[in-house]
C-alpha cells in the first residue's frame, strides 16, 4: 500500500465531535502558512519555510500533499496532520509482509486554537484512521524532548515512550537537542484512549 493509495481509498471527510479531517489540497497552502510561519510553531517542525512562496512549493509537492491532512474547525483550517505510511523492518525473505504496515505521525495546531482539546481529538481520530481504516499494525511519533506539549499529547492518546536520545538532533538554532520517540501497536490501542 502506498501512502496515496491508502488514504485515497478512504471516504472523506472524517468528522469528530468538533472537527473535520480531510486530505490537504494545493489550496490549503496559504491557510497552513498562517500558523506554520509563526516562531512558536516553526521552532518545533521539521521544515520551516522562510517565505510563503517557499512554503507553497513544499506544501504543494505531490509527496507532501499525499501524506497531509488538514484539521478544520467550523470551516477554518486550524492545523495539519502527517501520515507517512512506511514498511516495517523485516528479514529479507518476508519483506512483502511488512510493506505499508506502519506509519509515522506528525501534527501542527495553530496556537490560537490550543487549550481546547482539538489536537487530542484530531490525533485520536488519526489513530482510529490508521488502525481501523488503513489496517496498520504500528504508529510512531517523535519530537524534541523540550517540546512538552507534543510528547504530552502522545501520552494522552495512549502512546508509550520507546526512546529518549541525548543531543542527537540538530535544531535549526544550531543546538543539539534531546529527542523522544513514542509508538502504539494496534493491539495496544483503545478507541477510548
Amino acid at each position: 500500500m502506498t501512502m496515496s493509495t491508502g488514504l485515497a481509498a478512504l471516504t472523506w471527510p472524517l468528522h469528530t465531535d468538533r472537527l473535520t479531517l480531510r486530505p490537504a489540497t494545493i489550496d490549503d497552502a496559504d491557510a497552513t502558512w498562517r500558523f506554520r510561519c509563526r516562531e512558536d510553531v516553526s521552532r518545533w517542525i521539521t521544515r520551516a519555510s522562510v517565505t510563503l512562496d517557499e512554503h507553497r512549493t513544499w506544501f504543494r509537492a505531490p509527496d507532501s500533499l499525499a501524506r497531509t491532512l488538514v484539521i478544520e474547525h467550523s470551516g477554518t483550517v486550524i492545523g495539519d496532520l502527517m501520515v507517512k505510511i512506511e514498511d516495517a523492518w523485516a528479514q529479507a525473505e518476508i519483506t512483502a509482509r511488512a510493506r505499508g504496515m506502519q506509519a509515522e505521525l506528525g501534527w501542527v495546531l495553530h496556537p490560537d486554537h490550543a487549550g481546547h482539546g482539538y489536537a487530542t481529538e484530531a490525533v485520536r481520530e488519526l489513530l482510529r484512521l490508521c488502525f481501523k481504516d488503513l489496517g496498520l499494525r504500528r504508529v510512531t511519533a517523535t519530537c524534541f524532548a523540550v517540546n512538552e506539549a507534543s510528547w504530552r499529547l502522545m501520552e494522552r492518546v495512549g502512546m508509550r515512550r520507546e526512546f529518549y536520545t541525548v543531543r542527537d538532533s540538530l535544531h535549526r538554532s544550531g543546538e543539539w537537542l534531546d529527542c523522544v520517540g513514542y509508538a502504539l501497536l494496534f493491539d495496544e490501542w483503545s478507541d477510548s484512549a
